[in-house]
């Protein structure tokens, strides 16, 4: 198992902030299983102020290309994406796109 850690920012509107989580409390059944059959294990996401971090937890078969060809055939994944587009702001250096950027691990308690 794996283990990825992304950041996204969310636009700086207290409304669509609180928004957004409310879509998050419940997210749609067909996202959810999207996300399992990608080999997506468990997830994780953080907010403090507009800036989102996620941990993501995949199986050995997880690929992201795998899983973007997977989200771009199915209809209902494409429909979240651009209703979540519309809270989301794009980190530079952030694939327009997925506007989840991966992050790079500095420390690890458990390696000193």
């Amino acid at each position: 198992m794996s283990r990825y850690c992304l950041t996204l920012d969310l636009q700086d509107d207290p409304k669509k902030i609180a928004e957004y989580k409310l879509h998050h409390e419940k997210i749609w059944p067909e996202i959810r299983d999207s996300l399992f059959d990608s080999g997506v294990t468990g997830m994780e996401i953080y907010v403090h102020g507009t800036r989102m971090f996620m941990i993501m937890d995949v199986s050995r078969n997880f690929s992201f290309e795998k899983k973007a060809a997977m989200d771009a055939a199915n209809p209902k994944v494409m429909e979240w994406e651009a209703l979540m587009g519309n809270f989301q702001a794009v980190p530079a250096g952030a694939d327009p796109v997925r506007r989840w950027a991966p992050m790079e691990k500095v420390f690890d308690l458990a390696a000193q």
